[in-house]
């Protein structure tokens, strides 16, 4: 009977460990909206240098944000994350090998802008800078409640 009552002890002790770090653990949406609003302080850090024309190889590591979070886009929109606190619209799952593209695209520009800024060019940092933000705005159009 103790080893019976032992292993049921055991049993709902694992359950209610489980659930625990599920329950605190943050939802997707929660995350995705997180990262989108770092991603968002990132590019307002940068477009102060990129308007002042300055040196822009400190924000290396801001691009490299960026870019790295533009890469997990896909997997941050899973099937049925679209209901609750979000603004993300139904056409992200309806067309999804068109959002794909288009995030794929702003991981591009991405990469890009961290090419100018590795170079120090103010010229094409700033012409990198505004194509990030039509591929950020390609997306937010179609994909993105306002």
């Amino acid at each position: 009977m103790t080893s019976r009552f032992t292993l049921w002890t055991l049993a709902a002790a694992c359950v209610v460990s489980l659930a625990g770090t599920a329950w605190a653990q943050p939802s997707v949406i929660t995350a995705r909206r997180d990262g989108f609003k770092a991603m968002g302080a990132n590019m307002d850090a940068i477009k102060v240098v990129v308007d002042a024309r300055g040196d822009a190889r400190p924000m290396a590591a801001r691009v490299d944000e960026v870019v790295a979070y533009l890469g997990t886009i896909h997997g941050r929109f899973p099937e049925g994350s679209g209901t609750g606190d979000t603004r993300a619209q139904p056409a992200i799952w309806t067309n999804r090998a068109d959002f794909d593209r288009v995030a794929a695209n702003a991981v591009t520009a991405g990469q890009t802008l961290r090419t100018a800024v590795s170079a120090n060019d103010p010229a094409a940092t700033a012409a990198a800078f505004q194509a990030l933000g039509g591929a950020c705005g390609a997306c937010h159009r179609p994909y993105r409640a306002r």
